[in-house]
């Protein structure tokens, strides 16, 4: 599917001098029109649109608040207050950002779930999947930046906490923790890196997306059966099957978002950071963004020592490592059957890990009392168990439903059974 003479033809004398100079129009083309695609593709396959304009928008919207936005401690909450009431439309910028970030994880926790289900990780496109991942841990950088920035109090106690996590890991926690606030507490110098790097590092999203796309155009596309591209009657042009499904599916996503931007805006919020920054008023209960819940959940977890690792730093570790285990996914699973469609027992694993990863999301905004925390512990051991043990297992013992010979063999066994 990577291969392939261009289709592309310019109609124009102008059309002809800018191919034979600079084909962006062939690229383009290429692309995002004349590309094959598998003819079995879904709605779960439309997450990658709906990510791709949900950074558009956040990168535009955050763009002109930077215009009327001020690093400044004494300045901040204060500069946030005047874009909502004094700059034209700025109520409408702050709530299309704010409530967009949390859409932006909505799309790419659906997107690496459907990866995970659809085996989008294993091999040509390890990867893919390692730029994925790598994108994911760039959107929670900037994510957690940009949630210090309004300086309310859940911003200034969030980074506090957050950035005293790195103190954990013996001789350069200290040196990580000073280096990223700029001192020895938040402050200015926070201030003024968390604001730079929340700038910078959108950009840095979207030049990684372009090599997501471009591995993506090189492997070609996934598809419900996991059975690869065998010839030109299992694929369709991406203009217009998949552009409209695509289509649909942003424009479905788009409604529920405006839904929140227009009558729920403060929904997704804590209400703590309607309040200024105070470094001498501790909030009663202290927690991140819900996107960021499952994973404080397992930090909390940790609430004992395991030989010289005390807990702190234990719970640090299964944070971290609750994320980079994901780089590894591709060579944890054995199995030869890349989707769960044809994986009876993998789709039950598959879907109780879900369900395990929602428990631990709700588990991170309660109290850690000894029976949330016990339950947190559970939760955490099976959400590396999976990874750790049931995938590396389940591929070897599993017996997989028969495989389809070809794309076009399933399309037309789903349509006799409709």
């Amino acid at each position: 599917m990577s291969g392939g003479h261009s289709s592309y033809e310019p109609t124009t004398g102008l059309g002809k001098w800018v191919d034979s100079r600079l084909p962006l129009p062939r690229m383009v083309y290429d692309s995002f029109i004349a590309y094959p695609v598998p003819r079995n593709l879904n709605y779960a396959y439309t997450f990658g649109a709906m990510l791709a304009v949900m950074l558009v928008v956040q990168i535009l919207t955050g763009v002109v608040l930077a215009m009327h936005y001020v690093a400044n401690i004494d300045l901040a909450f204060g500069s946030v207050e005047g874009i909502m009431r004094d700059v034209n439309h700025g109520w409408l910028l702050r709530y299309l950002h704010a409530n967009g970030a949390s859409f932006f994880f909505i799309a790419v926790y659906l997107h690496i779930a459907r990866g995970l289900y659809y085996g989008s990780y294993k091999a040509p496109r390890e990867i893919l999947w390692i730029l994925g991942v790598l994108i994911y841990l760039l959107m929670m950088a900037t994510g957690f930046m940009g949630y210090v920035l309004p300086w309310g109090q859940m911003s200034f106690w969030g980074a506090t906490v957050i950035t005293g996590f790195f103190s954990a890991f013996p001789l350069v926690g200290e040196w990580i923790q000073q280096f990223l606030l700029g001192g020895f507490a938040v402050g200015q110098p926070t201030l003024n890196r968390f604001f730079s790097l929340h700038y910078l590092l959108p950009f840095v999203i979207a030049g990684v997306v372009i090599l997501h796309v471009w591995a993506l155009h090189v492997t070609g596309q996934t598809n419900p059966t996991g059975v690869e591209v065998k010839s030109k009657t299992d694929t369709v042009p991406f203009t217009p099957y998949a552009t409209l499904k695509d289509a649909l599916g942003v424009v479905i996503f788009l409604l529920v978002y405006s839904w929140f931007v227009f009558y729920m805006p403060n929904y997704l919020g804590h209400p703590d950071n309607y309040t200024m920054a105070n470094a001498l008023k501790t909030p009663a209960h202290i927690v991140p963004e819900w996107y960021y819940l499952p994973f404080y959940a397992m930090l909390r977890a940790i609430t004992f020592n395991v030989g010289p690792i005390d807990s702190k730093l234990g719970g640090v570790l299964v944070m971290f490592g609750s994320i980079i285990i994901l780089f590894f996914l591709p060579w944890l699973d054995t199995s030869k059957v890349r989707s769960a469609v044809y994986r009876p027992w993998y789709k039950l694993f598959f879907w109780l890990f879900v369900a395990d990863c929602i428990l631990l999301g709700w588990l991170g905004s309660r109290q850690p009392t000894d029976t949330y925390t016990l339950m947190a512990q559970f939760g955490t051991l099976y959400y590396f168990g999976f990874f750790l043990v049931i995938m590396p297992v389940l591929g070897l013992i599993e017996t997989p439903r028969r495989l389809p010979n070809s794309i076009t063999e399933a399309v037309l066994e789903k349509s006799a059974k409709a």
